[in-house]
């Protein structure tokens, strides 16, 4: 049933999807300074309800009272007090611009541009200005940091620990209890406690205890949480689980919290396809991991008791659970998400340290207890995933429901500090191989020393070359299959203090190498490589791979440049043509 606005009291009322019922006033008559216009962006706030809007709770109505009180009250101090077509662009830019929270003005801009949607109320200035930005942008927190690699371990390893301790301690209960003798044992022996648990589920014991605790004691001889939490996972195994779930996927909290068994579509023995829904976006995928799936079939036969004995309402809830205190409204199973102050002291009770005060378990490098945020582990997950695998895609690093710049901001821009070296190591590498293409050829037409020290000394200077290398740079004892090598250990495109492992093209932008007449052949017979290569490749395909080199290629064999068209044409004459003239692996035969 759609929203309607009621006139004694002023206000609206509501039904929302799941059929609870709101009648709210605006407020009193008096707090009201101009009922017109409030009755206005009332009929406009009934079209933002459900089922026409995303207005959805009492809360979300709460709010937009409070907008429209905001905006009634600074127009009536302001001297306002005609309807809304009465609403002029200067004073409602001037109301928003000094200062209104992001959330109230568009709230306020919504109403009036549904109320003008129904009436036709606004002038076309102020609808303009409506449908114009916001003024009052939300102020966006900085990107969620990604936790350091030893928080990060200590997380996993926490959580590892619990859910694994927990999972045995089900098992071995469930297997007590599947003994057939297990009923007849004395009330007081943990066998029959699991007979009864497995057999009868936990209300029956959670009503057992009405007459207290000392008379459940008395008969058990441990407490209510000895007796059920082997079988039945308590609250703080299953934030373990969720949080562990969260750290070996990546999926959004929100995404985590609604999952249900329905949700998850078995693709073979060993593998599970994920479906989830973001607050924000529909419906999403994601094939999990093996590291997950494992978990998840954990999880499944961990709680398998506990979904035996839930509603049937909840038992297609992946993170059923069961409370034997019960909620403020009396509720003993749920599958609502853990609040915040159940994570936070989950946290605190998990603080170690070993006998050199070093942190163990939930601690933050600072020593201080680990502040957990579940957007977090999800950037962090983002930050640490192998990416390896990824191909094809121009989009595949990046989420397909953010922008590229959100993403960046978001998650690639949030790297661990050993990332970040790594990052600017490879940085540093592109910008020097950009240097170096930018730089000439280091070719002679002769081989004497007294000409390359003349014409390039600022190479001579950069390999810091004597007399005797110099000698052995010019006379071959240097070569390489392409050019002379100012230093074939200097690590350049391998290990430090390795030969060099690059292909012979790769010199042609090496700032190590010198050519002189001598190469000429097999430079020859490069370029006849590449000639066969752009035969077979598309255009696509090789200018990433050869384009740099061949173009580097025509600079040095360019006629009369450095070597007389006579010199070219006698190397021409040396070479065949064929990939035997060249030392090249098989993948990059040409024939």
């Amino acid at each position: 049933m759609p929203a309607t606005v009621t006139t004694e009291p002023l206000g609206l009322h509501c039904i929302f999807s799941d059929g609870s019922e709101v009648h709210r006033p605006i407020g009193a008559r008096k707090a009201i300074r101009n009922p017109l216009l409030v009755r206005t962006l009332l009929e406009g706030a009934t079209d933002l309800v459900h089922p026409h809007g995303r207005v959805n709770s009492a809360d979300s109505v709460s709010m937009h009272f409070t907008a429209i009180r905001r905006l009634d009250t600074w127009l009536a101090d302001a001297g306002f007090t005609g309807s809304a077509s009465a609403l002029t662009r200067s004073a409602l830019a001037q109301y928003w611009m000094s200062g209104v929270r992001g959330s109230l003005e568009s709230a306020q801009k919504a109403m009036l541009r549904c109320a003008d949607d129904q009436q036709r109320v606004l002038v076309p200035d102020v609808r303009a200005l409506i449908d114009g930005r916001l003024f009052n942008t939300n102020k966006r927190h900085d990107p969620h940091q990604p936790y350091t690699e030893t928080e990060w371990a200590r997380l996993i390893r926490t959580c590892r620990d619990e859910v694994d301790s927990a999972y045995g301690a089900f098992r071995s209960a469930r297997d007590q209890a599947a003994a057939p003798t297990g009923h007849r044992e004395s009330l007081r022996t943990r066998p029959v406690h699991h007979w009864l648990v497995l057999h009868h589920g936990p209300e029956p014991l959670v009503k057992e205890i009405g007459g207290g605790q000392w008379p459940f004691r008395a008969r058990y001889g441990v407490g209510l949480r000895a007796v059920l939490d082997p079988l039945i996972p308590p609250l703080d195994v299953i934030i373990a689980y969720r949080l562990l779930f969260g750290a070996y996927t990546g999926v959004v909290p929100d995404g985590i919290a609604d999952l249900g068994v329905g949700d998850l579509d078995w693709a073979g023995d060993a593998e599970i396809l994920l479906s989830y829904v973001k607050g924000r976006t529909a419906a999403e995928s994601l094939t999990l991991s093996r590291q997950a799936t494992r978990l998840l079939e954990q999880w499944l036969d961990h709680s398998s008791v506990a979904r035996g004995f839930a509603p049937d309402g909840l038992r297609d809830e992946l993170w059923v659970r069961f409370t034997p205190g019960g909620t403020r409204k009396g509720e003993r199973w749920m599958s609502t998400s853990p609040t915040q102050l159940s994570i936070s002291e989950w946290i605190k009770r998990r603080q170690a340290t070993d006998e050199q005060g070093r942190p163990l378990q939930m601690t933050g490098d600072d020593g201080e207890p680990l502040r957990l945020h579940l957007h977090r582990i999800r950037t962090t997950h983002h930050a640490l995933r192998d990416r390896s695998h990824w191909r094809g895609s121009r989009r595949a690093t990046l989420d397909p429901n953010r922008s590229p710049a959100v993403e960046g901001d978001h998650y690639l821009t949030n790297t661990t500090p050993a990332q970040t070296v790594e990052v600017e190591d490879i940085i540093a590498q592109a910008q020097g191989d950009l240097v170096r293409r930018a730089q000439p050829p280091v070719v002679l037409a002769t081989s004497e020393v007294t000409e390359l020290v003349r014409d390039y000394p600022q190479h001579v200077a950069r390999l810091g070359l004597d007399d005797t290398a110099l000698a052995q740079l010019l006379s071959g004892e240097r070569d390489v299959f392409t050019a002379a090598c100012g230093d074939q250990l200097s690590g350049l495109h391998g290990p430090k203090g390795q030969p060099c492992p690059a292909r012979p093209w790769v010199c042609l932008l090496c700032p190590l190498a010198l050519f002189t007449p001598r190469h000429l052949p097999n430079l020859m017979r490069l370029r006849g490589f590449f000639s066969r290569q752009w035969q077979q490749m598309t255009t696509d395909e090789f200018m990433p791979v050869f384009g740099p080199y061949a173009h580097r290629l025509d600079v040095i064999l360019a006629p009369g440049v450095h070597f007389t068209e006579r010199a070219l044409q006698a190397a021409a004459a040396e070479t065949t043509d064929t990939d035997d003239e060249l030392p090249l692996r098989p993948e990059e035969r040409t024939a």
